[in-house]
């Protein structure tokens, strides 16, 4: 079968990676990480846009797309270090969210299965069901923990007469069994979304969710650190999933249901490097980046970023966990040069 490619816009790799096929294993038969795009919107339930994400993630970049990226922080080149390969769009048609979804869980499950790590770039949130439960069917339903960084918790049941939508996907992943409900950690919610009744749901699953005045009254690490040691508590593997809305809308303008006060770009990509050193991830998607609101580019930029900042950690665990050293943050740029 012939590589699908994009859905809308140009047809190119993340960052000018090697292209590979889904439906064609021989073609990413050596990677480590298979980029996945996901050009969905037909799950939002404001303003729309998000089937544009996948795109411009890929191309949000003013360096060479030369497939190669040295991390000046980590010490690694992710893209080289790694046999990172870019498998295109699923065909996600906007009017038929079930087939859809549908299409996206069997493409992140062939990755998982073939022993890669997928990469998903969104799209909006509702893509998150199909990414997690196709991590989980290959590494074990209830095995693999979930790191949700978000402005809202989407534990939502039936919304505007469906089960799914990007408001829903978290209640729908613990409803299915795909992941445990005390094995699912939420950073970042604000505002006023969920109501008391999903509140109380969500605490009958044992959920952990770190609301943005907790936060700040303890500090973002001291909350990571806590999330991170219930999320590799029987539990082989951690699926992270980054809604951009997390990041103050003043810094993240491009998504469709923004919500003043939540992190600084600079605390996104601290965490998501701290989640992707720290643990053990085996899959992650990037979503609600909707470049027809965004300005200059920002948002975008912002998802490139967080992709390349995972990618970074996850190359340099392994090159740690090789050698037998660790990554030290305080050495000074021009050590050892």
């Amino acid at each position: 079968m012939t590589r699908y490619g994009p859905m809308y816009g140009p047809d190119v790799t993340f960052l000018g990676v090697p292209p590979c096929t889904v439906e064609e294993p021989v073609t990413y038969a050596d990677a480590d990480v298979v980029v996945i795009g996901a050009p969905f919107d037909g799950g939002t339930s404001h303003r729309p846009g998000t089937r544009f994400g996948p795109s411009a993630i890929r191309q949000a970049c003013y360096l060479p797309h030369d497939g190669s990226r040295p991390s000046l922080a980590l010490r690694v080149d992710a893209l080289t270090d790694l046999c990172v390969y870019d498998a295109g769009d699923v065909e996600m048609f906007g009017g038929d969210i079930e087939r859809s979804l549908a299409a996206l869980e069997t493409a992140v499950h062939a990755v998982a299965a073939a022993g890669a790590i997928p990469v998903v770039l969104g799209g909006d949130h509702s893509i998150a069901l199909p990414d997690a439960t196709g991590v989980a069917r290959h590494h074990g339903l209830g095995r693999v923990s979930l790191v949700h960084f978000d402005a809202h918790a989407d534990t939502g049941d039936v919304e505007f007469g469906s089960l799914h939508g990007h408001g829903q996907p978290m209640r729908r992943l613990i409803e299915s069994g795909a992941v445990r409900g005390d094995r699912f950690l939420q950073i970042g919610l604000r505002g006023y979304w969920p109501g008391p009744d999903t509140l109380a749901w969500m605490a009958e699953q044992r959920m952990r969710s770190y609301e943005m005045t907790e936060i700040v009254a303890r500090g973002l690490d001291t909350c990571l650190t806590e999330a991170f040691g219930i999320a590799t508590d029987e539990c082989e593997g951690v699926f992270l999933s980054v809604d951009v809305d997390v990041v103050d809308p003043g810094m993240a303008p491009g998504t469709g249901t923004p919500e003043p006060g939540g992190f600084t770009s600079r605390q996104l990509l601290d965490a998501v490097r701290r989640v992707c050193y720290e643990l053990p991830v085996v899959g992650l998607d990037v979503v609600e980046v909707a470049p027809p609101y965004d300005h200059a580019d920002i948002t975008a930029y912002l998802g490139n970023r967080v992709v390349l900042e995972a990618l970074s950690a996850i190359a340099r665990r392994r090159r740690d966990a090789s050698s037998g050293t660790r990554w030290d943050p305080t050495q000074p740029l021009l050590d050892a040069r």
